[in-house]
């Protein structure tokens, strides 16, 4: 279809999706008010992260740092606290470092022009749209997978070309057909379709969705065609053995180095590869911690986006608190310290042996 055609169609569209919208539209807490603060921060949180799972941690959020101010000035540990379960911390170390440059550069107040907002820590071309649409109510279009797959079913379009390649047509496209006055909300209700409607696995509800009229994917039963799925690159595995080794009531954290995974995060000590319990001894000798019994304990993966751990683990009984580790009782490390979900899902399946 040509362009020319496909911006038509578009127009035809608006309409009908924000009717769908203003009668299905969830209710959301970042959804509340325009603050782009409150925007901002939902934007990031759901990255990775589904709505229903973040709710919960927004709210928190929300309560504990309710202006850009409190974000700027919070401490790194708490950020860290606050994040917990979230993963991908590196999103809340930009959240803060972006904070701080709003309070420093702009007087507290969220910049309003496109580049200013893209030129923030941590922010790219979907999370500026969907803040200056939703916030300013600027004809900024917020494309990401949800939109891109509504497009793509819509037009049968197969997307074909690098990805930047795609979304940047599919920007423009969109962003000619902004109804002015209501741009927030058919920013949201394309996500709102994408994420109801038009599922990205399974079937869509097309008899419930307000466009199947206008669907050339709906017309020719294609659905499943659009977009074409692409063949992602096998995930790098890496093989560890965690440990948990206590002193009394009191169990080993260390930090991350400042690079990486995790990066700066306190983690549970670690070694790279699988060792027997024999190689084990070797190395707590060798750390001065007079180990005494050693227990296997739990066997566990985790999955990042491009890699994944697979993890044994040993529970390890020390006559002394070594040097090199923090040393934390549970109450404490729950209270006061951030713990990757990777490893603190080693702390439910066991305890001090």
């Amino acid at each position: 279809m040509e362009q020319t055609d496909i911006a038509e169609r578009l127009e035809e569209i608006v309409s009908p999706i924000l009717e769908w919208y203003d009668a299905n539209a969830r209710l959301l807490p970042w959804r509340e008010n325009r603050d782009p603060y409150r925007i901002w921060v939902s934007e990031i949180m759901l990255q990775q992260t589904r709505v229903e799972a973040a709710k919960p941690y927004y709210e928190r959020f929300m309560e504990r740092l309710p202006t850009v101010q409190h974000l700027a000035a919070a401490e790194d540990e708490e950020l860290y606290k606050l994040w917990e379960g979230l993963g991908y911390y590196s999103r809340v170390r930009n959240l803060k470092k972006a904070a701080q440059i709003i309070c420093r550069e702009y007087g507290g107040r969220f910049p309003e022009t496109y580049g200013q907002v893209l030129a923030l820590p941590g922010i790219g071309e979907y999370t500026a749209g969907a803040i200056l649409s939703i916030a300013f109510e600027q004809p900024e279009p917020a494309v990401d997978g949800n939109v891109l797959r509504v497009f793509s079913r819509l037009f049968a379009d197969p997307l074909e070309g690098k990805d930047s390649a795609v979304k940047k047509r599919v920007t423009g496209l969109l962003r000619d057909c902004y109804p002015l006055g209501r741009c927030g909300d058919f920013t949201q209700s394309l996500m709102e379709l994408g994420a109801l409607i038009c599922l990205p696995n399974g079937a869509p509800k097309c008899e419930e969705c307000p466009l199947r009229g206008l669907c050339a994917a709906n017309r020719e039963g294609s659905w499943s065609l659009f977009p074409p799925q692409i063949k992602k690159a096998p995930r790098k595995l890496r093989q560890m053995t965690v440990l948990l080794l206590w002193s009394g009531e009191k169990l080993a954290l260390r930090k991350r180095e400042e690079k990486g995974v995790l990066s700066g995060m306190w983690e549970l000590p670690n070694l790279e590869g699988y060792y027997s319990r024999e190689e084990l001894q070797g190395w707590l000798e060798e750390q001065g911690l007079c180990p005494g019994q050693i227990t296997p304990a739990a066997t566990r993966k985790h999955i990042f986006t491009h890699l994944e751990w697979q993890m044994q683990s040993f529970c390890v009984s020390c006559g002394k608190e070594g040097e090199g580790f923090l040393w934390v009782d549970r109450e404490t490390l729950d209270r006061e310290y951030s713990l990757p979900t990777a490893f603190r899902k080693f702390l439910d399946s066991t305890s001090q042996s």
